[in-house]
């Protein structure tokens, strides 16, 4: 595994874990210790959780991509790749089907029906 997607995995879970009710419980001891308007501590709050958000979305984004990257270097086929082969294969069964079906329908003396 890469470096980059090692530490944007630690960066991301770090970021993305902390719930709602941690941040207001260490918004609350800056209140507390008097680092932190009260007034001040909704609104922060509601920003902390937001951008946390934002980055658990664009970390989910990022995953995705390298998921998808990996795959592709690993020529892992995919899901409409897999069905248009299904499909063919069917299509060749269907077809080897029909004509044992009409290989049995010729008569053996002349080889015609």
């Amino acid at each position: 595994m890469s470096d980059l997607l090692k530490k944007a995995i630690s960066l991301g879970w770090g970021l993305t874990i902390v719930s709602k009710e941690k941040i207001e419980k260490t918004v609350e001891e800056l209140v507390k210790r008097g680092e932190l308007a009260p007034a001040e501590s909704k609104d922060l709050i509601e920003r902390l959780v937001e951008r946390g958000e934002e980055e658990k979305s664009q970390f989910k984004d990022f995953l995705r991509e390298q998921v998808q990257r990996i795959l592709t270097e690993l020529h892992v086929p995919s899901e409409k790749h897999v069905s248009d082969l299904e499909r063919r294969i069917e299509a060749l069964e269907q077809r080897i089907a029909e004509l044992e079906g009409s290989a049995g329908d010729q008569t053996p003396e002349t080889g015609h029906s």
